[in-house]
């Protein structure tokens, strides 16, 4: 057999005479290969396809960190991106102040309707004293309370126990301003029916009291009803400040007075 085919090798290499013969050979053979391939390049095609999947899943998860990242930096941008706004506005009404300013930030806020107070990061050591009005870039915020040494307790007007003098801007009605415990009411005492008062109208420091200097924003009527029988007039006003959304006041320096008590109210 050896022989035979050695032989066959020969004639094959010398004439060339077994080509029909191979390509018959070739043909019957390639099916019976491509089934004998086919499991294998299944299985090479399956285990690229999960290859694939577990990078696009480790993709996915890359992704969804980044954006995750991204968008945090987003909220924080954003935050301090208002925080930049707060702060020029800020600003801008320091620069129009006459009197020395200095911000000053939230540290603690009280809202209980019977005590509106708030926490500010100066205290004498700042030079901050009793009875200092606070403002921001809309308008009156309160007084300071009571001082310590790096922080400071103050008033707000919306407290029940503040009372503020104002002026009504269109007509140069004088009034007096008192907290309802609501930071977003403010009502107006002993106003007579007879007064030129309107819903709308813009209320302003007096600078009666000697606390407040005149002319700062407080307050804008919101409603002015007349009950039957009652000597005055019920006004509503809206304090312009947003007492319950501020994060930085500006503390003014005015004359302090000289025997300054530790007081709740304007006097």
């Amino acid at each position: 057999m050896l022989v035979i085919a050695l032989a066959l090798m020969a004639l094959d290499h010398r004439f060339n005479q077994l080509q029909t013969l191979r390509s018959i050979f070739a043909t019957i053979a390639y099916p019976v290969q491509l089934a004998v391939d086919a499991p294998i390049r299944a299985g090479s095609r399956i285990l690229e396809s999960f290859s694939r999947h577990e990078q696009l899943v480790l993709e996915n998860r890359l992704l969804r960190s980044d954006l995750m990242e991204l968008r945090a930096r987003q909220l924080r941008f954003d935050a301090l991106q208002a925080e930049n706004d707060r702060l020029r506005a800020l600003l801008h009404t320091s620069a129009q102040a006459t009197e020395r300013v200095q911000i000053a930030k939230l540290l603690a806020v009280d809202l209980d309707p019977f005590r509106q107070q708030i926490v500010v990061n100066k205290g004498r050591a700042d030079g901050v004293y009793a009875g200092q009005p606070l403002i921001n870039a809309d308008g009156v915020i309160g007084q300071v309370l009571t001082p310590h040494w790096t922080s400071s307790t103050a008033l707000l007007i919306s407290d029940p126990g503040h009372a503020l003098p104002v002026i009504v801007e269109r007509t140069g009605l004088r009034a007096l301003a008192v907290g309802s415990g609501n930071p977003r009411r403010l009502d107006l005492r002993h106003v007579p029916p007879q007064e030129d008062i309107e819903e709308g109208d813009l209320l302003l420091t007096s600078g009666l009291g000697e606390r407040f200097p005149a002319d700062y924003p407080v307050a804008r009527i919101v409603s002015v009803e007349h009950e039957p029988g009652q000597p005055f007039l019920a006004i509503a006003a809206e304090p312009l400040a947003a007492l319950d959304r501020s994060r930085e006041v500006l503390l003014l320096w005015t004359d302090p007075p000289e025997t300054g008590a530790e007081t709740d109210e304007e006097e």
